[in-house]
């Protein structure tokens, strides 16, 4: 909704009275072909005035009758252009110019402080599509075809205001056609800064492992396309960054890119051609489809066709029901699907844990073992920009990585903010996020913080966003967890800069600050914080906690009964040790030992032996209340892991193991208590019940997928149960353990069906990516 200020001299003229207004809009209004907008219907309208863009937005004068002043005007809520947004409209009346005989555009304004928000990277519209594949027209086969509809913004910007001076296009001289259709305000491409062609602009290279230049231009693409079909792996550059790419129904292939990039087991992204083929490989709800096809192109998980007509690798994501799939979003996409006519794995081009590369000369550096060749461009990219994910929650978009189409997200706040905030994130799915004048925003995904590679992107990051907005931190927001790499920036540049101030909050409330966030909630919520881990108030670490939060403080109203991490960190990765520690609390060791579980009958019983005794003594034990470890225990007690090989793998075979079988749940067998005790959701009755459907009977594929169901609806349960009991306060659901679909679609129902209000996320991260906006809620409410 546009929030509009007007002046009310206006409305008390007559219809044919000649005005002049001075009209300010703000939002994401500059890139998006707000100005030629502005143009054409001004002179439909028949007034007469400009229209420039400068560091708040655009500013637009018009001239003429009230009448075709207030049509003109209505157009900004009607009609406005396709990837613009109007956060705020202001008008008032402005002195007649007596010499003023038509509308023109006025170059951009460089002098002031940039608040305009930057638009998001776009897919290739259809009408640039359809030029590419014209042998008429001279975009044919040109890789890197856009408009003022659609293509780069963020990954080529330098500074603001939006102009081609001030992007990675700036060294493209534009040909004397480009540059007649840049300068024509009726041209779909007037002002589009990345607008070229095959005689003026950027084009292909296709290089050796080593770097040897083996093809450039049209030639490249063929013998990428051969290449591929051969089964070999390719780095190629996209819009934010590389990706690793080969032949997704080559299986020798796909387990090729496996070994070579040590990812043994976490499930790859697939691209398709287009929707026909997109539903031969993944099914889904009319709600799904759009989304797949919106103009963000996202990858979108969604659950596997078990007919599998293209016959897929099975390697692309082993042991799980669902499929991350994405259609292509660049001309050169575009071209080298339709090709190839086959699916392909699609992949961040990194080494685990770090950034997306977006240099081809990084590609050959640090990949030149994994890749056989890369199909490399000339358009620098300035700021790297992964690929966004997200699932469906019934009609609703659950954002799993904010980044190329969403993000920057920005977020008016009309509160506004006197001041510079910045809020550094998490240590896992880092963001970070920036609060000035009336904007809040939350950058694309940066990733995991446990490498310098990763937080040199994060000082890259920050470097971007101070460089754009000439921003200038007054407070740092960080989290409560002293070793955090961000936490440790933040100590050290409060140190370093005088009059700085350093704000810290816990994990678990920024989490549900994230979700108040995006809807301007300052009051008291329910909030339920389900995640791996995050440092509480006790110095233990929490992960499933029920809050009562506001823009101040929380109250810990419920939580998980701690369980010890036997061995630290070293439990995560090796969680029958999870499993013990919480069977330890319920039977002495002989008792532990006679129980006929398969995870016991494959550990040596002296390991056992030596795991209670650290237990017994809490030596290098630590106490922890998270949900997303119980799922690990569980997924171990059915069989379904014994080592995690990447995180969230036991929820999602968990949510596989569950969706199996169609048919509900027959008997009160399946049906699992969780009861509160002294404010704590108590884990030995859960467990008990749990290790009695396990030991019972055989534990077939059934069975386990009845288990897996019923420990699920416990957990939502138990949050429907507590919400019934504030019925006063809105709930938010945060944190990874929610991006369980299973999980999440049930605590939605059941809440709807019991009348609970919830607030919706949005598009921000309900995993660690969102934390840094809780952060700057928090930090912006407290002077």
């Amino acid at each position: 909704m546009i929030e509009t200020r007007e002046n009310n001299t206006l409305s008390s003229l007559q219809p044919d009275s000649a005005v002049r207004v001075e009209i300010i809009v703000t939002g994401i209004v500059q890139g998006v072909g707000f100005r030629p907008f502005v143009y054409r219907h001004a002179k439909g309208e028949d007034l007469s005035g400009f229209v420039l863009n400068n560091g708040q937005g655009v500013t637009i004068e018009v001239q003429g009758k009230r009448r075709n002043i207030d049509s003109f005007i209505a157009r900004f809520d009607t009609s406005p252009p396709p990837l613009a947004r109007i956060d705020t409209l202001s008008s008032k009346q402005v002195e007649l110019v007596q010499d003023c005989p038509e509308f023109v555009i006025v170059a951009s304004n460089d002098n002031l402080s940039a608040v305009v928000a930057i638009s998001p990277d776009k897919s290739c519209c259809n009408t640039c599509l359809d030029e590419i594949i014209d042998p008429g027209n001279r975009h044919y086969r040109y890789p890197f075809t856009n408009c003022t509809n659609c293509g780069p913004r963020y990954t080529l910007i330098k500074a603001l205001p939006y102009d081609r001076k001030h992007t990675s296009m700036a060294s493209f001289a534009m040909c004397s056609r480009c540059e007649a259709s840049y300068l024509d305000p009726l041209d779909r491409r007037y002002h589009a800064q990345p607008v070229s062609c095959p005689q003026c602009g950027p084009h292909l290279s296709l290089l050796s492992r080593e770097g040897e230049l083996l093809a450039e231009k049209d030639a490249a693409l063929k013998e990428t396309v051969e290449r591929l079909s051969k089964g070999e792996i390719l780095a190629i550059k996209g819009l934010g960054g590389f990706h690793l790419v080969c032949d997704a129904t080559n299986h020798d292939a796909v387990e090729r890119l496996r070994e070579r990039k040590r990812r043994p087991s976490k499930p790859l992204a697939v691209m398709v051609s287009s929707l026909e083929m997109a539903k031969s490989i993944v099914t889904g709800s009319q709600f799904e489809w759009d989304q797949l096809t919106s103009i963000e192109r996202p990858i979108t998980i969604m659950t596997k066709n078990r007919s599998n007509t293209v016959n897929l690798s099975p390697a692309i994501a082993p042991g799980i029901d669902k499929l991350g799939v994405f259609l292509p979003y660049t001309p050169l996409h575009s071209l080298l699907l339709k090709e190839l006519d086959i699916p392909i794995v699609a992949t961040s081009a990194n080494r685990s844990g770090e950034p997306i590369i977006c240099d081809g000369k990084e590609i050959i550096a640090q990949l030149s073992d994994v890749v056989d060749s890369i199909l490399d461009h000339n358009r620098p990219i300035i700021n790297a920009c992964d690929d966004s994910v997200i699932q469906c929650i019934g009609e609703e978009v659950q954002m799993l990585r904010l980044a190329r189409g969403f993000a920057p997200l920005s977020i008016h706040n009309p509160t506004g903010s006197a001041s510079h905030h910045l809020a550094v994130g998490a240590q896992q799915k880092n963001s970070i996020a920036f609060g000035f004048a009336d904007k809040m925003v939350l950058s694309p995904h940066i990733g995991d913080l446990f490498s310098l590679e990763a937080e040199s992107y994060f000082d890259h990051t920050l470097a971007t966003f101070k460089r754009l907005y000439q921003f200038s931190p007054k407070v740092v927001i960080s989290d409560k967890h002293p070793d955090y790499a961000p936490s440790k920036w933040a100590q050290q540049f409060t140190e370093e800069n005088e009059g700085v101030k350093q704000l810290e909050i816990q994990h678990h409330h920024a989490h549900i600050l994230s979700v108040m966030a995006v809807n301007q909630v300052k009051e008291k919520v329910l909030g339920f914080s389900f995640d791996g881990t995050g440092l509480g108030d006790d110095q233990s670490l929490w992960g499933g906690e029920a809050l009562i939060a506001d823009v101040h403080g929380f109250e810990r109203v419920c939580h998980i009964k701690p369980f010890m991490l036997i061995g630290g960190e070293q439990a995560i990765k090796d969680p029958k040790r999870l499993l013990l520690a919480i069977l330890f609390q319920q039977y002495s060791l002989d008792e532990l030992l006679a129980l006929p579980l398969s995870i016991l009958t494959k550990t040596d019983p002296r390991l056992i032996e030596n795991l209670h005794k650290l237990w017994q003594s809490k030596s290098r034990c630590i106490e922890t209340s998270s949900i997303g470890r119980i799922f690990d225990a569980v997924a171990v007690l059915l069989g379904l892991i014994e080592r995690n090989q990447f995180e969230g793998q036991a929820g999602m075979l968990l949510e596989a193991a569950a969706n199996r079988f169609d048919d509900s749940i027959a008997t009160a067998e399946f049906c699992y208590l969780l009861p509160v005790i002294d404010g704590m959701w108590h884990l030995d009755t859960l467990f008990k019940q749990l290790v009695s459907s396990v030991t019972q009977e055989t534990l077939t594929e059934q069975r386990v997928s009845y288990i897996a169901r019923g420990f699920m609806n416990s957990l939502g349960d138990a949050v429907t149960t507590l919400a019934k009991q504030h019925t006063s306060l809105p709930v938010v659901l945060s944190g990874g353990v929610f991006q369980n679909r299973y999980l999440s679609e049930l605590c939605i129902k059941k809440l709807n069906e019991q009348g609970s209000k919830r607030l919706m996320p949005h598009h921000v991260p309900i995993n660690d990516g969102g934390i840094a906006l809780g952060q700057l809620w928090y930090g912006l409410h407290h002077k």
